[in-house]
């Protein structure tokens, strides 16, 4: 094997991995950060209660963040199957040019995924 044919494909794998872990670390931040803040503003919402300062219903609370829920959950599915349909394409020579780096970037990028999920 020539060096010239493995360059592009140490560079593709290495390059998903490392965007991959930073990507993965990014997200894990940003899901600690929201947490903190909506158990910060629901602890605030259950102290005012306490205090007897606000009258929350909570049933209601639930029924509308399930709704939230649902709603996100119906939009995620409604984009994936637009990019699968999108993707879907009967161009043979395309998908074959593809397949060459996608399989080690994508391999590499969810494996730094993982690990910079792991660690953030």
């Amino acid at each position: 094997m020539n060096t010239e044919n493995i360059y592009p494909i140490v560079s593709t794998i290495g390059g998903g991995f490392f965007a991959g872990a930073l990507i993965g670390f990014a997200l894990k931040k940003i899901v600690k950060l929201v947490a903190v803040v909506v158990g910060l503003f629901l602890g605030g919402l259950a102290y005012l209660q306490y205090q007897q300062i606000v009258n929350i219903d909570w049933q209601k609370l639930q029924a509308v963040s399930q709704n939230v829920v649902t709603m996100l959950a119906n939009a995620t599915t409604q984009i994936s199957n637009h990019l699968s349909n999108i993707t879907g394409s009967n161009n043979h020579t395309t998908d074959l040019a593809i397949s060459n780096l996608g399989i080690p970037l994508t391999g590499s990028m969810s494996m730094g995924f993982a690990i910079g999920f792991m660690r953030g």
